[in-house]
C-alpha cells in the first residue's frame, strides 16, 4: 500500500445522508457518480461518494459478516464500487464503534478487523465511522484507535473519517489515533441558526486541524433548499437561502473542513453548482499546508461581536485568505488592519485582492481594506503581498 498521500488535503465528496437517510439503493448511488463526471465535480477536485447508514441487513451472516441489503443493493457493494472507479472515483461507506449503528444495523464493535478485511475486499476507499451504541465500560478513543489500526492492515488504502461529534475531548488524541478526518460537532440542520452554531463553535480551534488530520465541521448543506426526507435535518425547517449556502461553503472552506457535499446534486441549480464548484474556494480549502484559518475582530472597540469577524488562512505560496464574515442581521462595515495580518505600514508593503467570488481583482490597498458585508454574508479574498 502507498497511505503517504490519504488524507494529505481534506477530503471532498458527496454523502447520502443529509437528503435520503434510509432512502438509498445502488440507482441512486451510480446517478450521483455520474453527476460527479457530468457535471464537473470530479474536474473540481471532488472524488468521494460515500454511503451513509442503512445500507446492510439487520444481522449479520453465520460468519459473522456484513450483508448488503439485496433489496437496495441487488448486485452487492464490490459490484457498486467497481462502477464508481470506473469513473475515476471513489467508493465510501458507512459503520459505527458500537454494537449498533445510529439507525441500528450491525456496527463493527468487535468485528473492527473482519469489517476492514470485508471493506477491502469490497474495494472500499473511505470509511465514516459513527458513534453511536458504544458500550459504556469502553473509551472512544480506544475504539477509534482498533479500527484505525484494522484500516491501515487491511491490505488497502482506506481513508478514515472518525465521527465521535466533538465528544471525549477528541482534539487531544484524534490525530495520534491515525484518523483522517474528525467530526468535531453536533449534526449539521439545513438552516441558518445550525451553519451559524457550528461555524463559532469552531473558531478557536483553529490548531486543531491540519495534513492528515482534518477538522470535520459535518457535511454540506449547500443546495438542500430543506430538501430531506428527515425532518431534523430539513424538512421541517425550509433550509437556507443562496446567500446562507454561500456563507456556509465559504466557512468550511476557509476553516480547512472536508467538503462533503449533501444535496441531491442531480438536481442541482446553477446557484448551487456555482457554489460547490468555486474554483477559488476550493483552491484555499486544498492549500498543501492545511493550516487552520485564526480569527481577527474587527475595530472599532465596541464592534466586537461573534457575529462579525474576518478569518485569514495563511496559503502556501505566501498568499493569505482573507474571509469578512457578518453573520448578523444588519449589514456591516468590516474593516481589516492590515498589521493585524501580520503587514506594518513601515514595511513599505501593501496587498493586492482578489474577490474569490466575483473571480476578479480588486485593487492594491495599504494598511487597510474595509468592504461593506451585507447581513448573512461574507467577502473573501485572496491578498499578495506587493
Amino acid at each position: 500500500m502507498n497511505q503517504q498521500q490519504l488524507g494529505l488535503k481534506p477530503p471532498l465528496g458527496w454523502n447520502s445522508w443529509n437528503t435520503f437517510t434510509w432512502d438509498i439503493n445502488e440507482q441512486l448511488i451510480r446517478e450521483a457518480a455520474d453527476t460527479f463526471v457530468t457535471g464537473g465535480y470530479k474536474d473540481a477536485g471532488y472524488e468521494y461518494i460515500v454511503i451513509d447508514d442503512c445500507w446492510s441487513l439487520k444481522e449479520r451472516d453465520a460468519e459473522g459478516r456484513w450483508v448488503a441489503d439485496p433489496d437496495k443493493f441487488p448486485s452487492g457493494m464490490k459490484a457498486l464500487a467497481d462502477y464508481i472507479h470506473s469513473k475515476g472515483l471513489k467508493f465510501g461507506m458507512y459503520s459505527c464503534v458500537g454494537t449498533h449503528t445510529c439507525a441500528g444495523y450491525p456496527g463493527s464493535f468487535e468485528h473492527e478487523f473482519q469489517d476492514a478485511e470485508l471493506l477491502a475486499e469490497w474495494g472500499v476507499d473511505f470509511l465514516k465511522y459513527d458513534y453511536c451504541f458504544k458500550p459504556r465500560h469502553i473509551s472512544g478513543e480506544l475504539l477509534y484507535k482498533r479500527m484505525s489500526l484494522a484500516l491501515k492492515n487491511c491490505g488497502r488504502d482506506i481513508l478514515f473519517s472518525a465521527c465521535n461529534w466533538g465528544e471525549d475531548n477528541v482534539y487531544h488524541w484524534i490525530r495520534e489515533s491515525g484518523a483522517h478526518m474528525y467530526r468535531s460537532t453536533g449534526d449539521i440542520q439545513d438552516s441558518w441558526e445550525s451553519i451559524k452554531r457550528l461555524a463559532l463553535s469552531q473558531l478557536d480551534k483553529a490548531s486543531f486541524t491540519g495534513a492528515y488530520c482534518h477538522n470535520d465541521m459535518d457535511m454540506l448543506v449547500v443546495g438542500m433548499y430543506g430538501g430531506s426526507n428527515n425532518g431534523f435535518i430539513g424538512s421541517q425547517i425550509g433550509g437556507c437561502n443562496d446567500v446562507e449556502y454561500k456563507t456556509h461553503f465559504s466557512l468550511w472552506s476557509m476553516m480547512g473542513s472536508p467538503l462533503m457535499i449533501g444535496s441531491d446534486i442531480r438536481k442541482a441549480n446553477k446557484e448551487t453548482r456555482d457554489i460547490l464548484l468555486n474554483k477559488d474556494l476550493l483552491a484555499i480549502n486544498q492549500d498543501v499546508e492545511g493550516r487552520g484559518a485564526y480569527r481577527i475582530k474587527p475595530e472599532p472597540q465596541w464592534f466586537h461581536t461573534d457575529d462579525v469577524f474576518m478569518l485569514v488562512k495563511v496559503l502556501t505560496d505566501g498568499d493569505l485568505a482573507i474571509g469578512f464574515f457578518n453573520l448578523s442581521d444588519g449589514q456591516r462595515e468590516i474593516s481589516l488592519q492590515f498589521w493585524d495580518a501580520g503587514l506594518p505600514y513601515a514595511s513599505g508593503k501593501s496587498l493586492s485582492l482578489y474577490d474569490c467570488w466575483e473571480h476578479k481583482e480588486i485593487g492594491v490597498f495599504k494598511e487597510r481594506y474595509a468592504p461593506v458585508v451585507p447581513a448573512h454574508d461574507c467577502h473573501i479574498v485572496r491578498a499578495k503581498l506587493v
